[in-house]
């Protein structure tokens, strides 16, 4: 039995077969490695340059060893586990028994763990880290009687706590896991049989599972049958690629035309379907029927598939499964997110190893001035169990609970609503972003498209001179009606005749609008959806056409938004398209006649070919016409020669306008039956089917007559400008990666400012050999303060034969815009810098085809914007606008950085004060590995007396928000790591050092007669010091701050009372003890007062010069 999947499943174990690379044979390289990129799977990004280390002891110690357990783990599970290769299936009709290919399993699964391994999963991600794996050796230390020191909860309560509450946070999130893939896994769904329908949660094949509206398709499937009449159905694939709009889907012809649902169990066919691959845009098939005379043979290509993951938009489907499981395309295409650390993360646990470095010395140091005698090895073991508090357990739940607190504010902050944080444990790396790579489309711009130009070679209109346009149109079908002889949908010939009497003749301009119009009007995807009337009757016969089309009833929808305004633009020049099916569309004009159209043929767009086109037959005259759009590029070649389309193409490219080239050709009856031999010759072939369908294709696309250029133009998103220059003044080098051309990605750049007005561009020639890389870097070096703009073709070239010289140059740019990037591409582009620059990046996009990108980088962010959520679910934060970035980095990064930067510092001195009293004592009292304080004072001090004060620092700040926002050049500070630095946390060792000494010297020396003063006097002088401590770091109080500081000092006052074990109540409540305890703070802390107030007299930072 199968069960469901989804796109996000988890799984592990199959994986495509490489296929060997097509790469040339490349010459000797500058770089040590060239890229390996396998070009059968898009995913896979090429290898980067290493530079091999010497492996020695040293490598092995510093984290060689966890790199050889992986390796061993790797191996063991590859033999343990059997790869299956993937094949080419026949999948027959309501006959299991005829089917020999084995289906993995189809249920979601996106539990991280099972009830066993659990337990062991959680330990070991927690016990990896080199502070928790500590805390357990220390903790474990202490059952053996030799080594006990103290009692056994001051050690084990705080590591117990931590657990216990990753563990309840790892279980409620595994719960929830369960829960959402209980809820996809039992949907029900309805399965054909013999017998009829049944409900069922395990689509099997060969089984036809039936598809409601709004349901999410299971498996992979072969549509076979729809209850629309025109065969057809709308699925929405907003969760397989991103894209909002609506895909129509064409029913297998042979099972549409079956009269009932149950003759699909009479019939002897089969699917033959191609091996499962990564591509959700193409498919290879064919669908055979043996039971007829002779035997139907249809081929099957991507408009016959409905992939698992999307979803049914209208009508009812009834489909045979092909795919389930891991060989389904969405879990195929299913990228795993690297799990992210960030830098403030691996700076402290770079400071946790010198800390404990330090105190292995210390520990060393006490042992060596005892002469080594006795069990010495007990000792010092004794020692660094004594000194253990230098590294606080405590640092880890700090931060994990600072980084919800900034979480919880970002997604509170009113200024940018709708934010989300969706990985809460690096909002530090906000605020120290060097890089950042953005999309363009629905990025910077907000991909709603306005029609602004129509070019005939000779006359060109804007939006101001469309009304002309109206006119010509409406004149043209005026006097076609005004003809007894002609019916009203034959207007078109008339324009066209003096084509026929002559070539040379020049057409008027009214014929020439007239034949742009309706070749726009024609030559699309776009379908008209009306609400109620097309839902409720269904039928789409020319016969309608006194149906009411209320133009407000309508919407267009299309996989393209060019699409759609192109369409919307002829109706508002008065050729409408009303209607359109499989086989039909019917156009109105502005004078309420339909002309209706046969469409015989049409070749979709495709990334490669970069043009679409339709052949269609007007139903009143029965002439053929070949229509085709597409980009400037691939129209240049096909359309008769001409003098101004690329003169045109790129003034049009300079305005920021999309550009289309639309042209057509005549066919007789004659030329399109042979044209449609060849073409369903070839769409049957199995091998190498794209290339004989494309070459029959081509066959037609020559001397095609150009009608007219279009220009559309992608409206910039809110406050792009403003924002894009408070970036750049805080010091982020922006990088535009764009899938659009050339020329109107530098339109783009220069318009958003991403370019200023008076900068250079240095448009990198395309090269395709390593000879032309070289000639061209040279160039581009010789070049200074200039922005760098080069296709992704030119990209790979230097790339794969000069990428550090490349990326090296590329850095030192203000600005980089490379245009005709893959989502490949962006992500390697991504993965170059972090691995070249050591700089932190950040990339922010809106489609499914920035998720690669998102991934990749440090720190992601998602738009929810038109081509829907997919890049926003995939990042890190998800805002609603690009404007938001900019209050995003500029308050909450820096914010987070600095506080949780001063959060780990004080967290680490309250270790260190401890541990530096400690050694103080020892050394006193003949170097005795005997605690200072035991029992509840240690726990105590960690949480109830000090942790409220400390972790209110994760509430400060030194400028407001309205300063940093107007000041971005503070970010700029960031970026070095001052905050946090090996500088920052000496000077914090030296004031635990002289602090620590000074209380326990001060105690021991004010000491009465008993020991037990010396703890009373040195204990509370420790609390008050780490109290005013607080207060000496923080820059802006806030009132829950004051609340914890007298919180903290009322519960120690308060537990006073309690603690008669370790405190003499008579001897706490006389004058001696007050004045001694205050003589002793104010030595601690006096002096960093008056240093801190001289450094911000005579040094200040740069924050407080703009507060002043």
């Amino acid at each position: 039995s199968f069960t469901l999947l989804a796109a996000h499943s988890l799984y592990s174990g199959t994986h495509l077969k490489d296929e060997p690379s097509n790469l040339d044979e490349m010459p000797l390289m500058m770089s040590e490695e060239g890229f390996e990129n396998d070009e059968s799977d898009y995913q896979t990004l090429p290898r980067a340059r290493v530079n091999q280390r010497p492996r020695g002891l040293g490598w092995f110690l510093l984290g060689g060893w966890k790199v050889l357990c992986g390796s061993c783990c790797d191996c063991l599970a590859r033999c343990c586990r059997r790869r299956k290769e993937l094949k080419a299936r026949t999948v027959w009709l309501g006959c299991p028994e005829k089917c020999e290919e084995k289906y993995p399993k189809n249920a979601i699964k996106n539990q991280k763990y099972n009830i066993f391994t659990f337990v062991p999963g959680v330990l070991y991600q927690q016990f990896k880290f080199f502070l928790n794996l500590y805390f357990l050796v220390v903790a474990c230390s202490q059952f053996v009687p030799s080594l006990k020191i103290g009692y056994l909860y001051t050690y084990w309560a705080p590591l117990g706590f931590v657990l216990a509450v990753t563990i309840m946070r790892e279980a409620v999130d595994e719960v929830r896991r369960y829960q959402r893939d209980k809820e996809m896994n039992s949907q029900l769904y309805s399965k054909l049989t013999v017998r009829g329908e049944r409900e069922i949660c395990l689509p099997k094949p060969p089984h036809p599972p039936s598809q409601e509206t709004n349901q999410r398709i299971p498996a992979d499937m072969i549509f076979l049958r729809t209850s629309e009449k025109n065969g057809s159905c709308f699925i929405r694939t907003d969760q397989l690629d991103g894209e909002t709009d609506w895909k129509l889907k064409v029913a297998v012809g042979c099972t549409q035309r079956l009269p009932a649902v149950g003759d699909l169990f009479s019939i002897s066919a089969y699917v033959y379907a191609q091996r499962p691959q990564l591509d959700i845009h193409s498919f290879e098939g064919n669908f055979t029927r043996e039971d007829a005379d002779p035997q139907v043979h249809e081929s099957l290509s991507i408009e016959n598939t409905l992939w698992a993951s999307t979803v049914v938009a209208s009508g009812t489907v009834i489909g045979v499964v092909i795919y389930t499981g891991k060989e389904t395309r969405s879990v195929l295409n299913t990228s795993y997110a690297k799990n992210k650390v960030g830098l403030l993360d691996l700076e402290l646990n770079r400071l946790t190893k010198a800390l404990f470095l330090a105190q292995v010395v210390l520990s060393v140091v006490m042992v060596a001035v005892q002469g080594f005698v006795g069990p010495w090895f007990r000792n010092l073991f004794r020692f660094v169990v004594l000194f253990s508090y230098i590294i606080p357990i405590s640092l880890r739940v700090n931060l994990d609970m600072g980084k919800s607190a900034y979480g919880w504010m970002i997604m509170k902050d009113e200024n940018i609503p709708g934010t989300v944080v969706r990985t809460s444990t690096i909002p530090e790396e906000l605020g120290r972003l060097v890089y950042l790579l953005t999309d363009k489309t629905g990025t910077l711009t907000q991909n709603e498209m306005v029609f602004k130009r129509l070019h005939l070679g000779t006359v060109s209109y804007g939006t101001d001179t469309m009304d002309e346009i109206q006119n010509h149109i409406v004149q043209s079908y005026a006097q076609v009606t005004s003809q007894p002889s002609n019916s009203g949908p034959s207007g078109s010939t008339l324009p066209r005749k003096p084509q026929t009497s002559g070539p040379k003749v020049r057409k008027s301009v009214s014929s020439r609008i007239h034949e742009a119009v309706k070749a726009i009007a024609l030559c699309h995807n776009v379908t008209p959806v009306y609400e109620s009337h097309a839902a409720v009757n269904g039928e789409t016969e020319s016969a309608e056409a006194d149906q009411d089309f209320s133009d407000d009833n309508r919407t267009y929808q299309a996989s393209s938004p060019d699409e759609v305004e192109l369409v919307r633009w002829t109706q508002s020049v008065g050729l409408t398209l009303v209607n359109r099916d499989l086989a039909s569309l019917q156009l109105r004009t502005p004078s309420g006649q339909i002309l209706s159209f046969l469409i015989l043929q049409i070749f979709p767009f495709t990334s490669e070919s970069k043009r679409m086109g339709i052949i269609v037959r007007e139903e009143s005259t029965g002439e053929i016409t070949f229509y085709m759009k597409g980009a400037d590029v691939a129209m240049a070649s096909i359309v008769q020669y001409n003098d101004w389309l690329e003169e045109e193409c790129g003034n049009m490219a300079r305005e920021g306008l999309r550009t289309l080239v639309v042209a057509k050709k005549s066919l007789s009856e004659e030329q399109y039956q042979d044209f449609e031999n060849r073409y369903n010759q070839a769409k049957l072939s199995i091998h190498d089917r794209g290339l004989k369908v494309a070459a029959v294709v081509e066959s037609l696309e020559r001397e095609m007559e150009l009608l007219c250029l279009t220009g559309v133009e992608d409206q910039l998103q809110a406050d792009v400008r403003p924002t894009l220059e408070l970036l750049r003044n805080a010091g982020i080098k922006i990088w535009m990666l764009t899938g659009d051309k050339l020329e109107t990605a530098t339109c783009i750049a220069k318009s958003s400012h991403l370019v200023s007005r008076n900068q250079d561009i240095h448009v990198f020639k395309p090269v395709s050999f390593r000879g032309e890389a070289h000639l061209e870097l040279n160039a581009f070096r010789r070049k200074h303060d200039c922005a760098l703009v080069i296709s992704g073709d030119s990209l790979e070239v230097c790339l794969r034969y000069y990428e550090h010289e490349f990326v090296e140059l590329a850095c030192q740019c203000p600005a980089v815009v490379c245009c005709r990037c893959s989502p490949t591409q962006k992500a390697q582009i991504v993965t170059l810098l972090q691995q070249h620059t050591a700089n932190r990046t950040c990339a922010i996009g809106d489609g499914g085809n920035d998720v690669s990108m998102i991934q990749a980088a440090d720190c992601g962010i998602g738009i929810e914007g038109k081509e829907g959520k997919q890049a926003s679910l995939a990042a890190d934060f998800s805002i609603t606008q690009f404007k938001h970035i900019g209050r995003l980095l500029m308050v909450h990064g820096r914010n987070s950085y600095k506080r949780s930067a001063a959060l780990g510092q004080f967290v680490m001195h309250r270790g260190m004060i401890i541990s530096a009293m400690q050694a103080v004592f020892s050394s006193v009292f003949y170097f005795a590995s005997v605690p200072l304080y035991q029992g509840f004072l240690m726990v105590g001090y960690a949480t109830m007396y000090t942790m409220f004060p400390v972790f209110s620092l994760v509430l400060d700040q030194d400028v407001k928000p309205e300063m940093a926002l107007l000041y971005p050049e503070l970010y700029k500070d960031l970026t070095k790591g001052r905050s946090l630095s090996f500088k920052t946390f000496l000077i914090w060792v030296l004031i635990s050092v002289y602090q620590g000494g000074i209380l326990m010297y001060g105690a021991l020396l004010l000491f009465e007669s008993e020991f037990v003063h010396v703890v009373a006097i040195s204990f509370t002088a420790l609390i008050l010091t780490e109290l005013l401590m607080v207060a000496l770091t923080v820059r802006t109080w806030h009132w829950l701050m004051v609340v914890a500081e007298f919180f903290s000092l009322g519960c120690y006052l308060a537990s006073l009372a309690f603690l008669n074990e370790y405190f003499d109540l008579s001897f706490i409540t006389t004058w001696p003890f007050l004045w001694k305890v205050s003589a002793i703070t104010l030595v601690s802390c006096l002096p960093l007062y008056i240093i801190k107030y001289l450094k911000r007299k005579f040094s200040p930072p740069s924050y407080s010069k703009l507060s002043s």
